[in-house]
């Protein structure tokens, strides 16, 4: 059960969903940040913006966020949820491209510091071909999971056990985004 009355049966609402329901004052410019952050248009495709959600709230241990994003990066990367597992599990050894390796690292240094982000990350994202929007958005969606990360986790929230009960939010997701999905 969450911190707080919610209101709401909470296996119904987890995770974050239950707190926008909470709040829907807030609920609506997180879910404008989440809307341009992973699904605007972009150089790196969305199913790649997602696997950086996914990976940061890995690194929180954010299990709600690990779990739905996981889903929803699986649900438009090719190689779906084999992929996320691998990013997950050994960034060095996961089949992904050099300059989404390097996004990642960046991603995972933000996740411990803003400062922990150096020339020598952004340099080697840089040459593996990454653009400084991309640069910029990776540092973005890496800050904005360590928010949403300790919003789900600091009023704790319930959260559902693996990803298999995230496909049908993934397909709503993929369908209609986040503004329209709460």
């Amino acid at each position: 059960m969450a911190h707080i009355d919610l209101g709401m049966d909470e296996t119904l609402f987890p995770g974050i969903t239950g707190l926008m329901k909470f709040r829907p004052e807030t609920a609506k410019p997180l879910n404008a940040l989440a809307e341009a952050l992973l699904r605007a248009p972009n150089s790196l495709p969305a199913g790649e913006r997602e696997l950086i959600a996914a990976y940061v709230s890995a690194l929180n241990e954010c299990r709600f966020c690990r779990d739905s994003h996981s889903a929803f990066a699986a649900a438009q990367l090719d190689e779906g949820m084999t992929l996320v597992h691998q990013v997950r599990a050994d960034l060095d050894t996961a089949p992904v491209s050099e300059k989404l390796r390097a996004l990642l690292r960046i991603a995972a240094a933000v996740q411990q510091s803003g400062r922990a982000v150096t020339t020598d990350l952004v340099d080697r994202a840089r040459a593996q071909g990454a653009t400084d929007v991309e640069v910029h958005d990776t540092v973005l969606i890496a800050a904005a999971f360590c928010m949403f990360n300790r919003y789900v986790d600091g009023l704790g929230t319930f959260a559902p056990d693996g990803t298999d009960g995230y496909a049908v939010s993934a397909r709503r997701i993929v369908a209609h985004g986040y503004t329209d999905s709460v």
